[in-house]
């Protein structure tokens, strides 16, 4: 079919999505695709996109090809690979003109199914799988690494980087090598004689990547608790964060077992999340490293002991893999939508400290961080992912860990310290840091011990209900928290080349479309300074930002702006100084909707001024 517009052509840059049926067996192949272009030293983004059933209904896998690295979601689709008659019409109309529609032509299809302005690409798989094959299912699976093979001639990616990638995935299953490659060279080899190729799209070998290594945030986060000291994880599955406690078993496996085979670690699958976090709250009141990972309706269900747990003091970390809410919600979908909730978690007042992760590294990272920060506060520490991170590959910064570098374990007496005299008072503050000094149970065999109970207590851990001593406690808590600011990790600053009348804070998985979008703004001639929030309680720092600007665009992923509503809270800043962008459909956000929504609002401001 001839388009109306001309063909796209591009090298390196273009926007590659597969619309296939889930439970199909595609996963395995689009994931191949990918990593081919990878091997080829060619930064990619991959993002999985599907449903929260088994099998039937549509999934999606969206590769982002960008040699020059950006790994944010870019919006728009070059190539179509609909392998999916459920979503036909919806996935040829996300095509941009010019583009390409990849599709099975086994069985003919009018016309009107098409557009006049795309290239439409058809390939028999069904028809060639049928004739080489008998099994129904080897034909559902072989036909999707025959459409591997065909992309393979149109985009020009090495055969020879897709070989050795499924003898790697088949190396413990030497029997299925040979059919697969057979597959892979059944459908390159018919697009080679029967159409056109590469076409305007082509991949072509770099050295793009670099030391950059290409993994999960769930992976990245489970391998941070291991090096940060955890030895109990205590869970119950829940879409997106599931993964994230089976990465952790499997490095335990790998790294927390004896010469003799004894495994220097616990891991226990609850009843329930309500059981997960009751595990790991008395597993940090012993003395052990503990830490709970969940999703937005997870944490809903903890609240009464993360409650108890920032009362009573005791250290709990909480990876929460965020999804689309409120209540199921899109369990699929990324959002950044529980930041208020997990800042305030449980009832009355309380106020936690909030890690945000920009990417797997920072995943790999601050799981270690949490792990200290819940020791030295002595408190429930969140590590707020996302399905983004969690769940898709991305390629970052390789890991590096100090071996020289010890837990912190902060303020513990020890059975000496006792013996010397000193005062040991559970919840007196004696060093004006609002973080009293504890003991871990067995210390001391008649010094030092303390009745832990969620009820009002005195600075010797004596039930009270003494208003003074209520008062003495919660303003302690919140010393404590003032605390915490130094200790966080601190904001990440980018200035415009000119002075900016605007500034711009984000977080979290929102940073790769943001870096993006910083570049788009100056070629459209608005001045941005930008501020990446690390952590919450905020630092004087982000005061300091937000004073520095006339206006400041608070860009993040939920409808009601919760980042936005922590800073006005934080600083009594002037809510008309701080303009919410918001994306919350659960897509990741785009470079494309950033700069517009920004370019929007500062435009007529400057045309405004340049009038008067």
């Amino acid at each position: 079919m001839t388009p109306a517009h001309s063909p796209l052509r591009a090298v390196n840059d273009f926007v590659v999505k597969f619309a296939n049926v889930n439970g199909s067996g595609s996963a395995s192949a689009n994931e191949l695709f990918a990593k081919a272009i990878l091997r080829m030293g060619v930064p990619i983004s991959p993002r999985n996109i599907f449903p929260s059933n088994i099998q039937g209904l549509p999934t999606w896998y969206e590769v982002r090809v960008c040699e020059r690295g950006w790994l944010g979601r870019r919006g728009g689709v070059d190539l179509m690979v609909a392998m999916n008659p459920q979503t036909w019409d919806a996935d040829v109309a996300e095509i941009e003109p010019g583009g390409y529609l990849f599709h099975d032509s086994s069985k003919p299809l009018p016309r009107s199914r098409f557009r006049d302005d795309i290239t439409a690409i058809g390939v028999p798989l069904t028809e060639i799988c049928n004739t080489h094959y008998s099994d129904p299912r080897q034909r559902q699976l072989f036909k999707n690494i025959m459409y591997v093979g065909a992309l393979s001639a149109l985009l020009d990616i090495d055969t020879a980087v897709i070989e050795a990638l499924i003898g790697e995935q088949y190396r413990s299953k030497p029997k299925l090598l040979a059919p697969n490659v057979e597959a892979l060279h059944l459908g390159r080899d018919w697009a080679r004689e029967h159409l056109p190729h590469p076409i305007g799209l082509r991949v072509q070998a770099a050295d793009a990547v670099g030391e950059r290594i290409f993994v999960d945030g769930n992976d990245a986060a489970a391998l941070g608790c291991v090096y940060g000291g955890a030895t109990v994880c205590a869970w119950y599955p829940i879409t997106p964060s599931s993964s994230l406690a089976e990465g952790f078993q499997k490095y335990c496996q790998k790294y927390r077992v004896d010469a003799d085979g004894r495994a220097r670690y616990a891991i226990i699958q609850a009843e329930d999340e309500i059981a997960s976090i009751g595990m790991v709250v008395g597993a940090g009141w012993n003395g052990a490293r503990a830490f709970t990972t969940t999703s937005g309706p997870g944490v809903s269900l903890m609240n009464e002991f993360i409650g108890l747990a920032y009362f009573a003091e005791i250290p709990v970390t909480i990876l929460n893999v965020q999804r689309g809410g409120p209540s199921t919600g899109m369990p699929t979908r990324t959002q950044q939508s529980d930041v208020l909730a997990c800042a305030h978690a449980s009832h009355g007042d309380t106020k936690h400290v909030l890690l945000f992760p920009e990417d797997p590294r920072e995943c790999f990272d601050f799981a270690a961080a949490a792990l200290d920060l819940a020791d030295r506060l002595q408190t429930p520490v969140f590590v707020m992912s996302d399905l983004d991170i969690g769940m898709n590959q991305r390629l970052c910064a390789p890991f590096e860990w100090d071996d020289a570098r010890g837990h912190d374990r902060g303020k513990v007496m020890t059975a000496e310290q006792l013996d010397s005299g000193r005062e040991f008072a559970r919840y007196k503050d004696v060093d004006g840091d609002g973080i009293p000094w504890r003991t871990w149970p067995g210390t001391h065999p008649d010094k030092g011990a303390y009745f832990t109970r969620g009820t009002s207590r005195n600075p010797q851990a004596q039930y009270s209900e003494r208003g003074a001593d209520y008062v003495y406690n919660m303003q302690r808590l919140l010393q404590k928290f003032d605390t915490a600011k130094a200790l966080v990790p601190q904001p990440v600053q980018a200035q415009s080349d000119v002075p900016a009348r605007y500034g711009a804070i984000f977080y979290g998985s929102t940073s790769p479309a943001m870096e993006e979008a910083m570049e788009q703004l100056r070629g459209a001639g608005v001045a941005l300074d930008t501020l990446r929030v690390r952590a919450y309680p905020f630092p004087d720092s982000v005061r300091d930002f937000i004073d520095a600007h006339a206006q400041v665009f608070v860009v993040e992923q939920n409808r009601d702006a919760q980042l936005r509503l922590l800073l006005i809270d934080a600083f009594g800043t002037d809510p008309a100084r701080l303009v919410a962008v918001l994306h919350y459909d659960g897509t990741p956000i785009t470079a494309r909707f950033i700069s517009g929504a920004i370019q929007a609002h500062a435009r007529p401001r400057a045309r405004q001024e340049d009038v008067a």
